[in-house]
């Protein structure tokens, strides 16, 4: 058996079978000759196309799943994911999700007749007790978006199955080169493609990976028939992205590290949230179902310190609303990606005005370390350390 380096070079299609070539052709085509009817491999771009059947096939094998389906985006894969249920159905969601999932469900899926009760995952009695005869899923992300938040994979799985539910994990802060849900015990994940599996900022696409040959044709049927399928071009450059994902991923990791360590030492800096953190009340569980930390830090400012006075003053850290790219990107969620949630619903959660998520890159380590310098020493420049920005006239 192919070891997981060696599947994302010859996992799935690999190559073109008709030449050899060593990169999958995109196949623009929108249709395909018929030679006779129901004897085609291929009939319609929108229900099959042979460059993004290749990358379908290549996250399956890397997931460790039976049938993968590649989106327009990772937000078409998880509104068709929710299409697999019906109007009265009811669903259990983490508390710190991205906020466009949020957005979603609150301003979309409710409206469909579909309900919602949003837990702390990581507690897992919370969890049993939210579960209700209409209850079909629980749906989470881990780490979490922004805060970094683990759940415990196997035994959600382990609660979903005793209660004939489906597990649903988003595994974009990870991806597949950190943990595998579905080797634990998971129904379903979900990929925003576009972050660490793209890695390139040159992409928008999701995946969605099945453990179940029968819930992976239940995908299939909802891909076509909704539509939201990922086009030729951009299903060739995820793959030719996902081919170099574990030489990203390593120096992603190591520099993660070293910016932790100096963020730990910043006395302008209130909170770290990193799942490496061994201060971390998920450390252990981190430890036990992840292969490496991520790369993903979020870090709180001091009360009062006005976090764009940070962000604008860097100069190789890039202020963008995405992750997993090999430039590190830095935002503030409740500006930026959280932007859609309440304030009051953003601070019960725990992502207060002075957060700053941060993609860590794979740029030196030293130029890294004196962009995030210069940016504190913009803090301590600044006459007032008590924000008038917007953010705090919010209250």
């Amino acid at each position: 058996m192919m070891k997981f380096d060696t599947k994302l070079l010859h996992g799935g299609i690999s190559e073109d079978a008709t030449t050899g070539a060593t990169s999958v052709p995109i196949y623009m085509a929108s249709t395909f000759r018929q030679n006779k009817i129901g004897e085609n491999q291929y009939e319609y771009s929108r229900s099959g196309n042979p460059t993004r059947e290749a990358v379908e096939k290549l996250i399956a094998d890397l997931e460790g799943g039976t049938n993968g389906f590649a989106f327009a985006s990772g937000s078409a894969a998880i509104d068709t994911v929710f299409s697999l249920f019906s109007a009265g159905d009811h669903f259990i969601v983490g508390n710190d999700v991205y906020g466009g999932t949020f957005r979603l469900i609150d301003a979309v899926l409710k409206r469909f007749g579909m309900t919602f009760t949003v837990v702390d995952t990581r507690d897992l009695q919370a969890v049993e007790q939210a579960i209700t005869p209409a209850t079909k899923a629980i749906y989470l992300e881990t780490p979490t978006n922004p805060l970094l938040r683990v759940t415990d994979i196997a035994a959600i799985a382990n609660i979903a199955k005793e209660h004939n539910l489906l597990s649903i994990i988003d595994n974009t802060f990870a991806s597949p080169y950190v943990q595998r849900p579905l080797e634990l015990g998971v129904d379903i994940v979900l990929h925003s493609a576009s972050k660490y599996l793209g890695g390139h900022s040159d992409v928008i696409a999701g995946l969605v990976v099945t453990k179940d040959e029968k819930l992976g044709e239940q995908i299939g049927y909802l891909q076509n028939a909704i539509g939201g399928i990922l086009a030729p071009q951009e299903s060739w450059l995820l793959q030719r992205g996902i081919k170099t994902l574990s030489l990203r991923m390593r120096a992603h990791l190591a520099n993660a590290e070293t910016i932790f360590d100096y963020l730990s030492h910043q006395p302008l800096v209130s909170k770290i949230y990193y799942p490496g953190n061994p201060d971390n009340p998920d450390y252990d569980i981190a430890r036990k179902q992840m292969h490496g930390f991520g790369a993903m830090i979020s870090f709180e400012l001091q009360p009062g310190l006005d976090p764009k006075q940070f962000v604008e003053h860097l100069q190789i850290i890039t202020l963008a609303e995405s992750l997993g790219a090999l430039e590190s990107l830095i935002e503030i969620p409740a500006l930026m990606t959280h932007g859609a949630i309440p304030r009051e619903i953003r601070l019960k959660n725990g992502i207060q005005d002075e957060l700053i998520r941060l993609s860590v890159g794979v740029e030196d380590q030293q130029d890294l370390l004196a962009d995030l310098k210069a940016g504190f020493a913009a803090l301590e420049r600044s006459d007032d350390h008590v924000s008038n920005s917007p953010l705090h006239s919010q209250a």
